[in-house]
This record gives C-alpha cells, sequence and structure tokens, in this order.
C-alpha cells in the first residue's frame, strides 16, 4: 500500500488504526513456497497476528494454536480442524478435551504430563492423537531429551497417539543462519539415534527456524526473504529424510501490516520537539517492549501546507500517562503538525496483540483488511474501559 491508499484508509476510518494487505502477504507467501519448493510444508504461528488466519488458511498447510482462546477464534472462523496443531504449554485436560471435541487430532507434548494428559484424553474420547514431542532448546519450552526418549521407549502402551515425530523451535529474530544449520544437523543427529537405539522412524518435524525480518530504519529491506533462501538447501536436505513443516509467525506476516496513528498535539519542550499521536506504546510493539532509540519505517502523511518544511526531529510519545510511551525518540519529518497521520510499516505481526491494550482504559484500534483494492472493516474501535471495572463481567 502506498502513501496515497494509506491517506485514503486514514480518511475514511480515522484513528488509530492497524491496516493489514492481504494482497502482499500472498504474495511473500508464494515466494516463500517458490524458494522452500514443494517438499518443505508451511504452518503459520497465529499468535502473530490473529486476524489473517482466512488469508493463511488458503496459503499454508498448518495453523499452529497455542491457546483455547486461539482456538475459539479458529471455531469463529470455520477453520478446518484437520489443518490446526494445538501446541502450548499449558494444556489442561478441559483444553485438550475440547480441542478433541471440535475435531482436532494434531498436537504437540511439551512435557511428560502433557503425554500423559493427551493419552488420557484420546482414550476417552475413542480417537489416536497424532502427536509431536517438543524438544527443549534450553528453556521452559517442550522436554528435556532424556523424556523425549522416554515416551518413545514407552510408546507401544500411550495406544492413544500416534508419535509421529519432533517439534523444535529455539527463538525468533537470529540474524547467524550458523545457529539454524546446527540446531538441523542436532536434529537429524537425533533422528539417526532414535531410528538405532528405539527403533523409531521420525516420520514428521516442525521446525521453527525463527529467520530475522528487518524493522529499522538503519536495517537492509533489499530482500527481506534472503534469510529463508539461504537457508533453503538445509531445509530440502532434511525434507529427503522425513516430512518437514517451516512454522513462522513474524517473517511471514510482518511486512503486510501498517498502523496508522493522528499527531494530535506539537510542544517544544526544554528545546526539545514532542509529537503526541492518539496511540502509543500499547499499539506498537514490534520487538516485545519499547522502541526507544531505534527508528522504524514511518510515513509521513501531512498537509499540502507544510509538507515542504525543513526537516526537525521529534520525540514520538503516545497517549498513555507513563514516560515509557515513546515510540521513536529522534525521528526527523518535515512540517509535522497537528492532524498529520503516520504510519508505522512493517508491523503486521504481534503489535496488534501484543501491546497492553488494557492500560489507562484508552480505546482499542480498529482493524482494516486491505485486498484487491478494497478495504474491510473487520474490528470496530473496543473501549477497555468496560473490562478494566467491576461489574464487567455482567455488563459483557
Amino acid at each position: 500500500m502506498d502513501k496515497t491508499t494509506l491517506g485514503r484508509i486514514a480518511a475514511q476510518y480515522g484513528t488509530p488504526t492497524f491496516v493489514f494487505d492481504e494482497d502482499a502477504l500472498a504474495a511473500r507467501m508464494r515466494a516463500v513456497k517458490e524458494i522452500v519448493g514443494e517438499s518443505v510444508h508451511l504452518c503459520y504461528s497465529i499468535k502473530a497476528n490473529p486476524f489473517l488466519i482466512p488469508a493463511m488458511q488458503q496459503l499454508t498447510e498448518l495453523l499452529e494454536v497455542c491457546s483455547p482462546g486461539e482456538l475459539i477464534i479458529c471455531e469463529d472462523l470455520h477453520v478446518d480442524p484437520a489443518t490446526i496443531l494445538f501446541s502450548g504449554v499449558n494444556k489442561t485436560r478441559e483444553d485438550i478435551l475440547r480441542a478433541i471435541d471440535v475435531g482436532v487430532r494434531r498436537f504437540t507434548a511439551e512435557s511428560p504430563l502433557h503425554v500423559r494428559l493427551l493419552n488420557e484424553c484420546a482414550l476417552e474420547r475413542g480417537v489416536v492423537l497424532h502427536t509431536l514431542l517438543r524438544l527443549t532448546a534450553g528453556s521452559q519450552f517442550g522436554m528435556d531429551e532424556s523424556d523425549l526418549r522416554a515416551a518413545i521407549s514407552s510408546r507401544a502402551s500411550l495406544t492413544g497417539l500416534d508419535i509421529e515425530g519432533i517439534h523444535y523451535f529455539a527463538g525468533t529474530q537470529r540474524k547467524k543462519l550458523d545457529h539454524q544449520r546446527k540446531e538441523l544437523e542436532m536434529l537429524c543427529a537425533l533422528m539417526d539415534s532414535l531410528k538405532a537405539e528405539e527403533s523409531f522412524d521420525t516420520r514428521r518435524l516442525e521446525y521453527g527456524p525463527g529467520l530475522y525480518y528487518p524493522y529499522f530504519a538503519h536495517e537492509d529491506f533489499s530482500d527481506t526473504l534472503a534469510p529463508v533462501r539461504e537457508l533453503a538447501p538445509d531445509l530440502q536436505r532434511i525434507a529427503q529424510r522425513t516430512e518437514l513443516t517451516i512454522e513462522m509467525g513474524r517473517f511471514f506476516a510482518s511486512e503486510c501490516g501498517s498502523y496508522l496513528t493522528t499527531v494530535v498535539d506539537t510542544k517544544i519542550n526544554c528545546g526539545y520537539g514532542y509529537a503526541i499521536v492518539d496511540g502509543g506504546m500499547h499499539h506498537v510493539n514490534y520487538l516485545g517492549g519499547n522502541m526507544g532509540m531505534r527508528l522504524p519505517i514511518i510515513e509521513h502523511l501531512p498537509g499540502p501546507e507544510h509538507a515542504d518544511e525543513s526537516p526537525m526531529d521529534w520525540a514520538l510519545c503516545g497517549s498513555l500517562c507513563t514516560t515509557a510511551d515513546v515510540l521513536v525518540r529522534k525521528a526527523p519529518m518535515c512540517g509535522l503538525a497537528q492532524g498529520d497521520v503516520l504510519a508505522f510499516r512493517h508491523i503486521g505481526a504481534y503489535s496488534v496483540t501484543e501491546g497492553p491494550a488494557l492500560f489507562l482504559s484508552r480505546r482499542m484500534p480498529r482493524i482494516v483488511l486491505h485486498r484487491g483494492g478494497e478495504t474491510h472493516l473487520v474490528r470496530d474501535h473496543i473501549e477497555s474501559a468496560k473490562l478494566n471495572q467491576a461489574g464487567a463481567a455482567v455488563k459483557l
């Protein structure tokens, strides 16, 4: 979407508003698929942006769900349960039974407890669950290799489970592909060991490479698909040994999003320019925290009367009453003025759900999808004040 399109959307829907370009998303996903080839499958982690689920249903083979709430979203959108992988570290008996009852049959097991619960629930419902054992990368996620091996050793007694293989994800935004290559080598060695020592064939491997996506002005945007292009030969080699699915959210979705916010006030405090916008850190949250000195890609949509003025550095601050609500400490802008719209680009992943939206009971932004030259409002403003008061359960 160009500046003209963003300006038109801002005029039509107001701000703050998230805009997600489904055409750009589809183009990116087609490019990824062409790069990795038909032998490598794609899974979208919906926590990155659940508003992209309808589009991603057409673009990936699987959707990763990590909570009961995400499962409800998929139900409401009539997602085929056969395309859902139910993951996450906190799976209760109730969560598993509910997922089974709506037709989900693919699960990850992140602990020995998960193995037991999945098996018990499967037997109770009279089904077999296709299960991936998640190997830890040294964090709270997944299970130790010894526990993974124990589950495989006892698989004959786990009659409710079809243990198909391994799930592995170490982290996101990792620039050096040496890390991913070492992980793939480790996973190959583990598969060989399980074959030799446990007579276990790893039929499926779900791998999250955590590929890097640039967000800030000092970074290189010339080829944001370079990481997957460089790693593709390694992925294709693994795909010759087992059914390989790569699972990502940020790398897939970041490019397609823009966040529109309006400048509501400008002032000079102690010789420093401050611009207050009608959004803030409760919406703009590129990397899980305040950006501070980092400068994202921002399109300035000024009025014609001041578009050609000399540039000036501005601190872009949000509407929250906290000194932490600084989106950018030093953003050069030409003729920034009250009423101008700023479009924060490359914000298609996480920000829409990751920000502390309930802080100060500010109104939550609109969500707009852009497709085929048309825009569709998919969520209107929500008054969060209703959620921040006694008796909210009764009112809702």
